[in-house]
């Protein structure tokens, strides 16, 4: 049996600053909605994937000896540990969310995916984004604006989980796609 396997070559979406920031800064009515909109954000600024965070619990959260805390906790695909320093958005998130943790046992309020991203589709419109949200954007999101801030292939890689260092190179390549066809915008916009 001769099977292979081509992997598509997607360009993965993810998010700019300023739309983080949109939906970072956009008031929600319905407590389901912002849920899932915390939910999202965490997973922006942790990288881990969708769902790593429906079990994340108290157990996975360390305090280093300077007292800074991180997520600790082997990937459920891969089963390689992630270490992942817990920056203070994430940080508010998870304070934001102390009591469910008393209740659940998990740290925060997951749907499943498939309500997830059909949240998120809402959120987008409500948010003025055409990019498709999904749960797996946010991931993407963390690695290319890690890239962007100089943040090395093998941090993210092992931040993210990763087995092998050529899917993470994957977010570099779509990085340098991206920054190519904004580039390209300047060139005709200011084009003499």
């Amino acid at each position: 049996s001769d099977l292979r396997f081509k992997l598509e070559e997607t360009d993965p979406e993810f998010l700019t600053m300023d739309e983080i920031k949109i939906i970072l800064a956009k008031e929600f009515t319905i407590k389901r909605v912002e849920q899932v909109r915390d939910v999202f954000i965490f997973c922006i600024f942790t990288g881990l994937a969708f769902s790593d965070v429906k079990d994340l619990s108290p157990e996975h959260l360390v305090k280093d000896n300077k007292g800074e805390l991180w997520i600790r906790k082997n990937r459920q695909k891969t089963k390689i540990m992630c270490n992942i320093p817990v920056l203070p958005v994430a940080a508010s998130i998870l304070d934001k969310y102390k009591d469910v943790a008393e209740c659940t046992g998990k740290l925060l309020p997951v749907l499943c995916n498939q309500r997830m991203n059909s949240y998120l589709k809402e959120i987008a419109d409500m948010c003025g984004i055409t990019k498709k949200l999904t749960t797996h954007v946010a991931r993407h999101t963390f690695a290319c604006i890690a890239l962007a801030n100089k943040v090395s292939m093998e941090t993210i890689a092992r931040m993210l989980g990763h087995s092998d260092i050529r899917t993470t190179k994957i977010y570099a390549k779509v990085l340098d796609t991206t920054v190519s066809k904004e580039m390209e915008v300047m060139k005709h916009k200011f084009a003499i």
